[in-house]
């Protein structure tokens, strides 16, 4: 079983490495083992990512086959669905980390910003039910003076909405507060950055 830590560090160096534009050695590797995944997975971290297409997860962190457990979904919201893929990989494959991935400039943040300030009625249900989750981390920038601009709100909203996503991941399950207690479980939250490719760790990581 990795540790939290060393796979924290796994997700630096390789992001590092994609950052620089020399990724592909994680995955190179990964793929000569492909039939002895057939068997079985002990991915080293889970992540709770944006459905984005421009973040993909594996290729960010220059990982392999086996190597992350990834739920993604628009926003990195939590929903029942998601607790339960994350207490599956904690409890069945022994994964101590989970970071929730939420990115620069995300459309479900903007989207949500916009229907909060300019409701539309037209709104699928199933849109709306996305927007309801990312709301409450949000709206109460709505009262400062971030409303009176745009990008800063958006890049706030964005790291408000991290920071919900991780506290709900941590609060919203039984098991996940007993492995967190108890066996070195870590949910930290992260953001990804579209301009430069660079991971920023900055939600519940532990002081080195």
């Amino acid at each position: 079983m990795t540790s939290a830590l060393h796979a924290l560090e796994r997700l630096r160096e390789g992001n590092r490495r994609f950052a620089a534009g020399d990724s592909g050695l994680e995955s190179r590797s990964a793929r000569t083992h492909r039939g002895d995944l057939a068997s079985g997975q002990e991915p080293f971290a889970a992540i709770l990512g944006c459905s984005d297409s421009r973040v993909p997860v594996e290729i960010v962190f220059d990982q392999g086959l086996g190597d992350l457990f990834v739920i993604r979904v628009a926003g990195n919201v939590v929903a029942p669905s998601q607790i339960g893929s994350v207490e599956f990989a904690a409890e069945r494959f022994g994964t101590r980390l989970v970071v929730v991935l939420g990115h620069s400039r995300c459309g479900a943040i903007q989207a949500t910003l916009e229907q909060l300030q300019r409701p539309s009625e037209n709104q699928s249900r199933n849109l709306h039910s996305i927007v309801d989750r990312i709301r409450p981390s949000v709206e109460g920038l709505l009262a400062t003076e971030l409303r009176r601009d745009p990008e800063t709100l958006v890049r706030q909203a964005v790291r408000a909405n991290i920071r919900a996503s991780v506290s709900h991941l941590r609060h919203g399950s039984q098991l996940i507060e007993q492995l967190v207690r108890s066996s070195g479980l870590l949910v930290v939250g992260a953001e990804y950055s579209l301009e430069t490719g660079v991971v920023d760790f900055f939600e519940g990581v532990p002081a080195q």
